[in-house]
């Protein structure tokens, strides 16, 4: 079959989706249709929302479809309509078999991770907090429990130290562009030969990717500076890390904490004490050294250098953090 014949449906929601239908879309492949989140209100005047694959769908002319549930006879109808012979999901919603059982080549999924490792919602966050040195792109066939079915194609990617989530998520984001083009070529062109992840080999154990709330985002300043480094890289830019500054009157103000740096060294702080000169840099203590904090910010202010902040707002090594 030529792509030009293949009728592709589409799903995803967020930035990191629309990489690869952009490519699906440039190169001339038949993309049917796009199904994407509902609108959700945003801002302070909680206006309608587009999601960034469906302004993509908007802007040229796809077919689109927002369904509020997936097991809805109405939108499960209007999916049948299109015909599809291949769905292709990246970034969106666990699908009901009546969803992804319903083309005839089957539903693949694009998931930022080395499957097995990684199953979950925040592949590319918990990778980073964890420390890991590396990490990749995996396309799979979809089946009934998330994140587990037969592996097609996948590409392994270096995380520098200096990387933090976003940095991964925009390496992966253009290679999973490729690499979804690539698992429909194998499609088309029969060479396919996907493996069972339970075949598959991986060094240590099994890590998850759950979903990540706000609690999960608070620094706990009693761990090692490594772990506080890579948890603080591990959610920035977003939803970034946070800590409470306690201040000599006993009030507390929330500070976002985007970018550090490691100092391992012997001290005999309480982790959470600050040592700062009040104009150019803030050092948090941890178990075995400090955490160099270097770009952060205060609630309903715009995200700072340290020296930026420190010109504003003035510290001493009379506040601590907790």
């Amino acid at each position: 079959m030529e792509k030009e014949a293949l009728r592709i449906v589409y799903m995803g929601t967020p930035d990191f989706a629309v990489e690869s239908l952009r490519r699906l879309v440039e190169g001339g492949y038949n993309v049917v249709g796009v199904i994407t989140m509902p609108d959700k209100p945003a801002g302070r005047g909680h206006k309608l929302q587009f999601s960034p694959v469906k302004q993509y769908a908007l802007e040229h002319q796809l077919p689109l479809l927002q369904p509020e549930k997936l097991k809805d006879e109405t939108f499960v109808e209007a999916l049948r309509a299109w015909k599809a012979d291949l769905q292709i999901v990246v970034a969106f919603r666990m699908l009901p078999e009546v969803v992804w059982n319903m083309p005839r080549l089957g539903t693949f999924n694009l998931h930022a991770s080395l499957l097995p490792q990684y199953r979950g919602a925040a592949p590319i966050n918990w990778a980073v907090i964890n420390g890991d040195t590396e990490t990749g792109i995996t396309t799979f066939f979809l089946k009934h429990e998330i994140d587990t079915g037969e592996v097609i194609r996948q590409i392994r990617v270096p995380i520098a130290d200096t990387d933090d989530a976003g940095v991964v998520h925009d390496k992966l984001m253009m290679l999973g562009g490729q690499l979804v083009v690539d698992t429909v070529d194998a499609i088309l062109d029969g060479s396919v030969k996907s493996i069972s992840q339970e075949k598959m080999t991986v060094t240590g154990e099994l890590r998850p990717a759950p979903k990540i709330f706000k609690e999960t985002c608070r620094i706990d300043w009693r761990q090692p500076v490594k772990r506080i480094y890579d948890f603080v890289r591990g959610l920035a830019p977003h939803p970034a890390a946070w800590t409470e500054l306690k201040q000599p009157d006993g009030n507390t103000v929330v500070l976002k904490i985007f970018e550090t740096e490691k100092f391992i060294q012997a001290h005999n702080l309480i982790p959470g004490s600050i040592r700062t000169d009040g104009k150019t840099y803030l050092h948090v203590a941890a178990t075995d050294g400090f955490v160099g904090v270097h770009s952060l910010q205060l609630p309903g202010k715009k995200r700072l250098k340290i020296d930026e902040l420190l010109r504003g707002y003035r510290l001493s090594n009379d506040f601590n953090v907790q």
